[in-house]
């Protein structure tokens, strides 16, 4: 019994990922054709920091991903290459057609390791079934995750039973 649960746990995280991962879909993508849309209130570019700051309703699209926030900041080396990117302030992580949304209050993403770690309130939505702790990573690369909390407030799934038809 316990068994399912961790393997709906599971599907529930990464239903929300996969089938390719989140974030080099959404800055590199399959469809080289679809473009990257960032919109904000302001962009700021600081070379010698190596950083790109979108600040302002920030809203970043590429194909039916989409990730919403109040600030997103980009680290990027001396080739131009991300490094990493920050998203601060009531974040959240559209999946178009799987329908899974990640929620938290801060959001990073490593670009080496494909690791995405959310924080301050992170859930992770798939219709009516959620997770949620003090802290969500998930490692893109090797299909894992893990979901931690602190001692006074446990990890959280809700998973709904599936109908039939629904399974279908």
């Amino acid at each position: 019994m316990q068994k399912a649960l961790y393997i709906k746990i599971f599907s529930l995280l990464f239903i929300f990922l996969f089938p390719s991962p989140l974030w080099a879909k959404l800055f590199y993508g399959s469809k080289k054709n679809v473009p990257i849309v960032i919109n904000s209130n302001r962009l700021e570019i600081d070379d010698e920091l190596k950083m790109i700051t979108f600040t302002g309703n920030v809203v970043a699209r590429k194909g039916d991903l989409k990730v919403k926030c109040n600030k997103m900041v980009v680290y990027y080396t001396k080739n131009s290459r991300i490094e990493k990117i920050v998203f601060i302030g009531n974040v959240r992580i559209y999946r178009g057609q799987q329908g899974g949304i990640a929620t938290s209050n801060r959001a990073i993403y490593y670009q080496d390791q494909e690791k995405l770690i959310l924080t301050e309130n992170p859930r992770v939505r798939q219709g009516k079934d959620f997770v949620e702790g003090d802290r969500i990573i998930i490692y893109l690369k090797q299909n894992r995750s893990i979901v931690e909390s602190s001692k006074n407030k446990p990890v959280k799934a809700v998973i709904f039973p599936k109908s039939k038809k629904e399974k279908k």
